[in-house]
C-alpha cells in the first residue's frame, strides 16, 4: 500500500491530535494548586472515582492517544516511502 501521497495529510492530523491531547490533559489537572497541576497528589492521597464530563474526557483521552500513535506509525511509513 502506496501512503507517500498522504504524508501531508496525515502530517496535518498528527500535529491535530497531539494539540488535543495537550488540552485534554490540561483540563484533567484535578487540583487547582501548582502541585496538581505537576502531578502532585491534589487530593492528599485519597482515591475518587470519575463521573459525568470527568470520565467522558478521561475516555476521550485515551481514543485521542490510540488515535495518535496510529496515525504516527502511518505518517512514519509514508514519509519512509516518499523518500
Amino acid at each position: 500500500m502506496n501512503l507517500a501521497p498522504f504524508a501531508p495529510y496525515l502530517s496535518v492530523v498528527e500535529i491535530v491530535l497531539a494539540v488535543a491531547i495537550v488540552a485534554l490533559v490540561l483540563l484533567q489537572s484535578k487540583g487547582s494548586d501548582l502541585a496538581g497541576f505537576l502531578g502532585g497528589s491534589g487530593d492528599k492521597g485519597g482515591s475518587r472515582t470519575r463521573r459525568g464530563v470527568e470520565a467522558t474526557m478521561h475516555t476521550v483521552t485515551i481514543y485521542t492517544a490510540v488515535a495518535f500513535f496510529i496515525i504516527t506509525f502511518l505518517t512514519f511509513m509514508a514519509v519512509g516511502q516518499a523518500s
